[in-house]
């Protein structure tokens, strides 16, 4: 770190002390997006109003110091609705579009650590308008005591909106109303929450043929559109009916094209028919022509139910579904079962034995099996019983039961699976029936195979092995806890040679395993089962990773390393090191915890480690022991830090609070650093002479001689006997608009690029451009912007936004003007806030022009924005002035928010933008200014009351 000291002659105020640490405060939830509405519930809640598809903007204001970290939550609707997390520890919560489902109560929390958190929220409500769904139903019915019938249309209107609608019926272009008309009935149905209305004509009237229109409106609420819907009604009107060209379960082979027709019987208006698939979309290679259904060369992924939809708003719409079963065939496995009965687990002559086939296919109960004996078929008998359907296996499993069995059953048997007329391969297994090819497993675990161990991230193989078992059963691998998965997700792991083998192992992959033999592919006996144990072996855990550590010199130090845990358990070494290099002391026990004390002292400063070692690597315990002092903290929330000296100077009233001045020695003072540029202009040590700061006491430092209108970096650095601490650093900038009289001096034209200080909003969708007639496009178009600027020269710049492609309506480019300081509490005569002029030129000329606003934005703990100014749509060919009056509460800046229109001509631009203290000065030019209430800026919060403070008068002198 380089600083620059530098002996400082100037009049500085003495150094201030005052309460500084504080819980979050006052913390408060302001708008800035679009909203349509706020305002208080008789809840004392507040409710933010905003349409469905705008920006929300809401922006936690708090002031607590250290400075609060702000966390935004939302819940659904109640309070005891599960939090959802929208945007952590931002002061700003911003969501582009948002939809109505993002409704709710959001909740800004500020915690600093000090005291309890400050929490406010804010209800969203999100506005919308669906288009209503309009349906049509007919009833007929015998009126008793006559001869006709009576035919009642219904005409039912739905609609999702928020706030809930006004539904509007209308026969034509005329009102229906219900007192006029006695062939009518509105009514709202039961339970449908304001959401439906029905039209009932009753005895239907030649008149009654006609357009029927539903009208639903949101009272313009959000400058949301009414919306409508018309049918037609005539004696005509039916409900749809359909049929489908299958039938309702389709079966086909993979590789077929399979078409799905949906002919309509019956409906009039004619309905509109769709289709769709459950579960899942329709298959990308499907194709709709009219109402047929297309499914090219199907795969075992297109297999489900096609639904077919016939809508004509009349009636119920008309559906059909058709359940598509594509044939698969795969895993035939098999099972020998001997005589259970007798619990046996061997083939013996004269006892039972049972042949189990099993097929994976879809469809399962189209499966046909065929059994043989040496090839030859098996069909019933005595001593043979075929199962197409074996009640005491799993579905879909057919069997062969030899009865009392003789030397001649003994034979190779085959069963063969397949799909009678299907393309679809058939599966076949032998299984050989003989007393030597026929006997029960052993699962063996090898020697020193019970417990293996690895290396965490190596690879580890379990192995348990079938022996002595004709024929020989695959191997399930599962966890012995029951809660516990398999490392791949499944429960059970199927293994065809007794070897499980895992990859990249991690610690929870540690403990039993089951391995168990598989009933199937060989005797269908009690399972033979064994456990290997996975041993997973780490490094220590060591706490504290790592830890920052402050102390007084020559007192005495511990460090502490604790083991959290360990596998293997027993550890092989422990070593000191400071700033690298060895600690030579005595072997410390390794039963014990890790501990290090001594003496602190100037030369012993420095990173200590803590290396604990076992046989599978070592981890360490990290310290940063140091007698210097913990860094200051700036103090942000300081109200109007500005003072206005003489000789065309300015002062700052710093201010901070010491971070744990007891941990370290006496804190005697600070060196603050005030920076240009990266280059040091003066430095200076303030000195607290004899005081030590307190914990929480707020520290103030006032810094003169700073020249209007620059900003300066302050850093501020702690000072001890015997060593100094961290810089922390901050910038301090100073902006004062100008008194009367003007001069064009004073006028930001844009000509320099730096553009007076101005700077494009980093929020908004695109930027404001410089621009003049030499750098125009050529290509430009012709019926929107300006020719030159304001002056009419070619030389002179302008600011614009480019309102051609990739704009879309409603984009928004904001441009802040450089921050504004309110030195002063009064205006002339006592008359409340010093007034400000600001006036410029603007040029809106075009058919698509959209809007022009002018927002004063003050700055207290967070930013306010409100409408001061505002035009809209095209105001001719020339720059037009405008001016206005504002009264800040505090420092601000100017925003000019420019708008896309509707289209490409609407370029807006602006040109000669004053800023000034005082009133404007009425002149004969027309002020197009439309004031948006004068001053919308909220009141600054209520501060705390500070200790002692420079004299004003000190300021001035």
């Amino acid at each position: 770190m380089e600083l620059f000291w530098i002996l400082l002659f100037s009049s500085v105020c003495p150094l201030a002390w005052g309460q500084g640490v504080y819980a979050p405060a006052n913390a408060q939830i302001v708008h800035s997006g679009a909203a349509c509405n706020v305002k208080d519930d008789n809840i004392s809640e507040r409710i933010y109003t905003i349409k469905e598809g705008d920006t929300l903007v809401l922006q936690c204001i708090v002031k607590g110091h250290p400075r609060p970290q702000v966390r935004w939550t939302k819940t659904a609707g109640s309070a005891s609705d599960k939090f959802q997390e929208t945007s952590i520890y931002n002061e700003t919560l911003r969501i582009e579009g948002i939809q109505r489902v993002q409704g709710g109560r959001y909740y800004c929390k500020a915690d600093n650590g000090v005291g309890v958190a400050a929490i406010k929220s804010i209800r969203v409500d999100v506005q919308y308008l669906d288009t209503p769904v309009l349906t049509v139903h007919q009833t007929i019915s015998d009126v008793r005591g006559s001869y006709y019938q009576e035919k009642t249309v219904f005409l039912r209107c739905t609609v999702h909106s928020n706030p809930p609608a006004r539904f509007i019926w209308k026969r034509g272009n005329t009102l229906i109303e219900q007192s006029k008309d006695n062939g009518v009935d509105i009514y709202e149905p039961l339970y449908t929450q304001g959401e439906t209305k029905v039209l009932k004509l009753k005895n239907l009237r030649p008149k009654d043929f006609a357009d029927y229109t539903c009208q639903v409106s949101v009272r313009n609420v959000c400058n949301i559109e009414d919306k409508s819907f018309t049918f037609r009604l005539t004696n005509a009107t039916t409900p749809p009916m359909i049929r489908l060209s299958v039938n309702d379960t389709v079966v086909v082979d993979p590789g077929q094209d399979v078409l799905l027709t949906c002919e309509v019987t019956s409906g009039f208006p004619p309905p509109t028919v769709t289709w769709s698939r459950y579960p899942g979309p329709l298959p990308l290679s499907a194709q709709v022509r009219g109402t047929t259904l297309i499914l090219r060369a199907v795969t075992p992924a297109d297999a489900g139910f096609y639904n077919c939809s016939a809508v004509n708003n009349v009636g119920n719409p008309a559906r059909k579904n058709a359940n598509l079963v594509v044939r698969t065939m795969s895993n035939l496995t098999f099972q020998i079962t001997p005589d259970s009965n007798k619990d046996s687990e061997t083939i013996q002559m004269g006892r039972d034995l049972k042949l189990s086939c099993h097929v994976d296919a879809t469809p399962q109960d189209k499966v046909n099996y065929t059994w043989y004996k040496n090839g030859a078929p098996v069909f019933n008998s005595d001593s043979l019983i075929l199962l197409r359907s074996d009640p005491d296996m799993a579905p879909g499993t057919s069997s062969l039961e030899i009865v009392d069995m003789k030397f001649r059953d003994l034979a190779t048997y085959s069963c063969v699976a397949n799909f009678p007329g299907s393309r679809v391969p058939e599966l076949r297994v032998d299984v050989n029936i003989s007393q030597s090819s026929v006997s029960p497993p052993m699962l063996s675990v090898p020697p020193g195979g019970q417990v293996v161990s690895v290396r965490e991230g190596g690879n580890a193989e379990l192995v348990c092995l079938v022996v002595d078992g004709k024929p020989r059963p695959p191997v399930l691998w599962s966890r012995l806890e029951k809660d516990l998965l398999m490392p791949s997700g499944a429960t059970m792991v199927e293994t065809p040679d007794g070897r499980l083998r895992l990859k990249n192992v991690s610690r929870d992959m540690m403990g039993l395993y089951r391995c168990q033999t598989a009933p199937y592919n060989g005797l269908n006996i009690k399972r033979r089962e064994a456990q290997v144990q996975l041993n997973v072996q780490y490094p220590p855990i060591l706490d504290p990773v790592f830890q920052d550590m402050r102390s007084r010199n020559y007192q005495m130090v511990t460090l502490t390393c604790t083991v959290l845990r360990s596998n293997p358990p027993r550890l092989t070494d422990i070593r000191w090191f400071r700033n690298g290099d060895l600690i030579r002391m005595p072997m410390p026990d390794l039963k014990e915890t890790p501990e290090l004390k001594f003496k602190l002292e100037p030369n012993n400063n420095g990173s200590y480690e803590c290396r604990v070692s076992n046989n599978a690597g070592t981890s360490t315990c990290t310290f940063n022991v140091s007698a210097k002092p913990y860094n200051a903290e700036f103090y942000f929330d300081t109200p109007n830090p500005v003072r206005i000296l003489k000789g065309n100077n300015y002062s700052y009233n710093l201010q901070w609070t010491q971070r744990d001045p007891e941990a370290t020695d006496q804190i005697i003072g600070y060196w603050f650093n005030v920076r240009k540029n990266k280059q040091g202009l003066f430095s200076k040590q303030i000195d607290l002479k004899g005081k030590e700061p307190e914990k929480g006491v707020l520290m103030s430092y006032t810094i003169s001689d700073l020249r209007i209108p620059l900003s300066y970096e302050v850093r501020l650095v702690p000072i001890t006997t015997y060593s100094t601490g961290d810089y922390i650093s901050r910038i301090i900038q100073y902006s004062e608009p100008y008194t009367y009289p003007r001069s064009s001096d004073h006028v930001c034209g844009f000509e320099d690029e730096r553009i007076c200080g101005f700077s494009q909003d980093r929020s908004d969708v695109f930027d404001w451009t410089r621009q003049n007639h030499l750098t125009q496009n050529p290509k430009r178009s012709a019926n929107t912007g300006p020719e030159t600027d304001r002056s009419g020269t070619k030389e002179g710049y302008y600011m614009y936004i480019e309102a051609s492609r990739p704009r879309v309506p409603g984009d928004r480019a904001r441009l802040l003007s450089p921050l504004y300081n309110v030195t002063s509490v009064r205006g002339p005569k006592g008359s409340g806030r010093v007034p400000y002029c600001v006036s410029f030129y603007y040029h809106m000329k075009g058919k698509h022009i959209g809007t022009l606003n002018v927002l004063l934005r003050v700055r207290s703990i967070a930013s306010v924005d409100s409408v001061v100014w505002t035009k809209s749509g095209d105001q001719g060919r020339d720059w037009k002035k405008a001016f206005f009056d504002i009264s800040p509460s505090g420092p601000f800046q100017i925003v000019f928010e420019g708008i896309r229109g509707p289209s490409f001509e609407g370029d807006i631009a602006i040109d000669d933008v004053f800023i000034t203290i005082g009133k404007c000065k009425q002149e004969n030019t027309v002020a197009s200014a439309v004031l948006i209430g004068g001053s919308h800026s909220l009141p600054l919060a209520s501060w705390l009351t500070f200790g002692l403070s420079c004299i004003l008068s000190l300021l001035y002198r």
